[in-house]
């Protein structure tokens, strides 16, 4: 538990957790009744005005307003802002990279009594770690996001590729496309967006952040990191796989056939059927390839849902966040327009969810079972920076120059790692050396 004295004393980084106690009684918690009243829904997530409405349909004691915001560092901005100001929505999201931020400076409450037990029994260890920090539960998972890989049959058939399963296949396959046909690709390394190569990372046994006794271990640079970081660094210097920014550029290249297969997680899967439905039957989706052959994920992405510091209806919020994330008819609001894929973070909804998405695009392929598989591969035991927005940032100012072979892709990770501990050092954090 926090300590009222830590309060007294500053506000940084409990002794206890790692956790800071921010600047207010650090003890309370969500109470464990179940609330009624009016619930205020800040969400960025597509489809959550929907979920919004069927759970006001079917719970006339709660009336939830939804607001839409903007994704991305405006919208942690000003939900930092309204905690400050004590303007605060009672149910917002937070991505899993963002979650030890806002609990580091006491911007959550804590969820222990309402919906700890519900994170206990319903989420695998893989992503309940991701929302359990410092022994203290501060949100709870509304999806996962496991790695895949995303190929066009027609081509890999007509050019007698294989589909790898290990990263020494995977080489070889980038080779295989490029001499099949010079302007196409087999891999993309982005160059604005950090999430991937934190992902492949996380799959190789990397541990970027972990605690030892009251500090924090920041180890960007340790040796799974290296050997993805040269991997992935090789492979863009040689020109195997593009270097493109992860939003139109990439979805323009795999339109325009010049990028023919590439590692996402289950979202893209979704997300490719709306943007490219010229190419329906023409893709396929595979495990992830691993370092030796034996399934091993991560996560790109994922989200979950808090209630913030501050909110005025905790008890009632709870009862939202519970039916949203774990409730069958709560994933069927998600997925209602039947474009989305979303893999839930329950397994208990995958079913739900599975059910809702038409499977023509993949040639009739159950894509839930290739992500299913994934999520019971996620390597158990990642946990997020405190100041992951820092850590992202060092990284992508840095990511354009690794295909230009102006700086290594390994080189990126050291000077992220640098700006890191310089940053949690800055706000108080102890680092251990």
């Amino acid at each position: 538990m926090f300590r009222r004295r830590l309060t007294a004393l500053v506000c940084s980084v409990a002794a206890i957790g790692l956790l800071a106690t921010g600047c207010g009684d650090s003890d309370s918690d969500t109470a464990g009744d179940k609330g009624t009243g009016e619930v205020t829904f800040w969400s960025f997530v597509k489809g959550s005005d929907e979920v919004a409405k069927a759970f006001n349909r079917t719970h006339p004691d709660i009336k939830v307003t939804f607001e839409a915001v903007p994704s991305g560092q405006e919208y942690y901005s000003k939900l930092t802002n309204a905690v400050k100001a004590g303007t605060v929505p009672d149910v917002a999201v937070v991505e899993y990279p963002q979650l030890p931020e806002f609990a580091t400076q006491g911007k959550l409450e804590k969820l222990d009594a309402s919906l700890g037990p519900l994170v206990k029994n319903k989420f695998p260890k893989s992503v309940r770690q991701l929302v359990e920090l410092g022994g203290q539960t501060w949100g709870v998972p509304r999806d996962a996001a496991p790695l895949m890989l995303y190929y066009r049959n027609d081509f890999f058939k007509s050019h007698g590729i294989s589909v790898p399963k290990t990263w020494d296949e995977y080489r070889n396959m980038t080779g295989q496309v490029k001499k099949a046909d010079p302007k196409a690709r087999g891999g993309v390394l982005y160059t604005d967006n950090p999430g991937l190569l934190t992902a492949l990372a996380w799959q190789a046994g990397s541990q970027w952040f972990g605690t030892e006794k009251d500090s924090w271990k920041v180890s960007l640079t340790d040796a799974p990191a290296k050997k993805v970081a040269d991997y992935w660094g090789d492979l863009a210097r040689k020109d195997l796989v593009s270097s493109l920014s992860s939003l139109d550029p990439f979805w323009t290249s795999v339109q325009q056939n010049r990028t023919v297969a590439y590692v996402c997680a289950s979202w893209c899967a979704g997300g490719q059927a709306a943007t490219v439905a010229d190419q329906k039957g023409k893709w396929s989706v595979a495990p992830v390839p691993t370092w030796d052959g034996k399934p091993a994920s991560a996560m790109y992405g994922g989200s979950s849902f808090v209630i913030p510091k501050g909110a005025r209806n905790s008890a009632a919020a709870a009862e939202f966040i519970k039916w949203i994330t774990t409730d069958p008819e709560g994933m069927k609001a998600w997925v209602s327009s039947g474009t989305s894929s979303m893999f839930p973070a329950d397994p208990a909804l995958v079913p739900v969810a599975k059910a809702a998405f038409p499977t023509d695009y993949y040639g009739g392929q159950d894509v839930y079972a290739v992500g299913s598989k994934s999520y019971s591969a996620v390597r158990p035991g990642w946990t997020w920076g405190p100041v992951m927005g820092t850590t992202n940032t060092a990284i992508v100012d840095q990511l354009p120059k690794v295909a230009q072979g102006k700086v290594k892709l390994f080189d990126v990770l050291t000077g992220a790692q640098k700006a890191t501990v310089k940053d949690m050092e800055r706000r108080g954090m102890k680092v251990a050396p």
